[in-house]
């Protein structure tokens, strides 16, 4: 079966309260706050060595009998260039850190260079819903 890799919308960055354990290389994120600088819709996020997904794509993953991965709750901030963008105040939903701990037999998992590489059956449960800035390109070994 074919697999992906995956580069979902960068739409932010570690924030302030992210707690990182710099005794491994890359260094290991124990505790995430991601900071969102600005949010063109998607729902699947990518950061520095983390993704987040929107609480109605969690949702759908869990029913998918998915593999490789778990979620964790993340706390989700606005820069000041993102309030800046939207003085109109716009909401963010619920996002949830999504934490991969796969290898090549799981639907999720990361290789060396630090991509995400997803199963057949993983992207069209990502692609179900918003991945509009994600790029997407086959994964070959």
């Amino acid at each position: 079966m074919k697999k992906y890799i995956i580069e979902p919308e960068v739409a932010g960055q570690l924030g302030d309260d992210t707690v990182l354990n710099y005794s491994t290389k890359p260094p290991i994120i124990e505790k995430l706050n991601y900071e969102f600088d600005d949010w063109l819709g998607d729902d699947f996020i990518e950061g520095f060595q983390c993704f987040i997904c929107s609480e109605r794509l969690a949702e759908y993953i869990k029913k998918q009998n998915l593999t490789g991965y778990t979620f964790d709750d993340c706390k989700i901030t606005k820069s000041q260039f993102f309030n800046d963008l939207h003085e109109d105040g716009l909401i963010l939903p619920l996002f949830y850190w999504f934490k991969i701990i796969g290898n090549e037999n799981d639907d999720f998992f990361i290789v060396p260079n630090s991509m995400l590489v997803v199963s057949q059956h993983a992207l069209e449960t990502l692609q179900a819903f918003n991945m509009d800035r994600c790029q997407i390109q086959e994964y070959e070994k």
